[in-house]
């Protein structure tokens, strides 16, 4: 006579439970093919970004739930850079700009976030004046250089801060791509140079169309 021993239901509907579990993590990382057009633009993976805390240019926490139910630029920088911040924080004013007109009044869905590279030297009070230059509802913030780095990495951005020419005086080489988060706080898609307005606003509403239908 075959000795037999049953299977325990408790480890079938664990197990059943687990691949669910799987599965829907899958589906919400794993997006369906997008179009063409954005292509190089989505990432071939959604990232929800872990937690982390930078201080704004007013002084408070930014943290990962800053992102929730807002689709965020993000942008790394410093506010001695000579050519590529400027230029750049001026396009994503455009983009902005564009939006309005659109709505016919300030997008409360979106939002720029410029993460200063050079901590030493970009106090809030300073990032509050450089901010204003560009669009007052724009978003500086900075931390240490430990939390710099460890937000950074999740965003695949990196920078280096260059010998100083005189005291005081040095320039941060850094990544010029703009990043998109999504209203549930995942890098979507990033942007590369040539940045000009009218193509990001393109891109960035076919990104919302793209998710809307998803």
């Amino acid at each position: 006579m075959t000795d037999s021993k049953a299977f325990p239901i408790g480890t079938l509907v664990l197990g059943g439970f687990f691949l669910l579990v799987i599965l829907v993590t899958y589906l919400l990382v794993k997006p369906p093919a997008p179009p063409p057009e954005l292509e190089g633009v989505i990432r071939p993976e959604f990232r929800l970004l872990t937690p982390f805390e930078l201080t704004d240019h007013d002084g408070a926490p930014f943290t990962e739930q800053n992102f929730q139910e807002k689709w965020t630029f993000v942008f790394y920088g410093y506010t001695s850079c000579p050519d590529i911040c400027p230029a750049t924080l001026y396009v994503l004013n455009s983009v902005q700009n564009l939006q309005q007109d659109k709505a016919g009044d300030a997008p409360i869905n979106m939002q720029v976030l410029f993460i200063s590279v050079d901590p030493g030297r970009d106090t809030p009070e300073k990032l509050a004046a450089y901010m204003a230059y560009f669009n007052p509802k724009f978003i500086g913030a900075t931390a240490s250089k430990a939390k710099i780095d460890s937000l950074s990495r999740q965003f695949g951005a990196g920078y280096m801060i260059e010998d100083e020419t005189s005291p005081g005086q040095y320039l941060v080489a850094h990544t010029s791509a703009v990043f998109l988060v999504d209203p549930s706080g995942r890098l979507v898609a990033s942007f590369s140079q040539p940045h000009y307005a009218t193509t990001i606003n393109s891109l960035y509403e076919q990104i919302r169309t793209y998710f809307s239908a998803g």
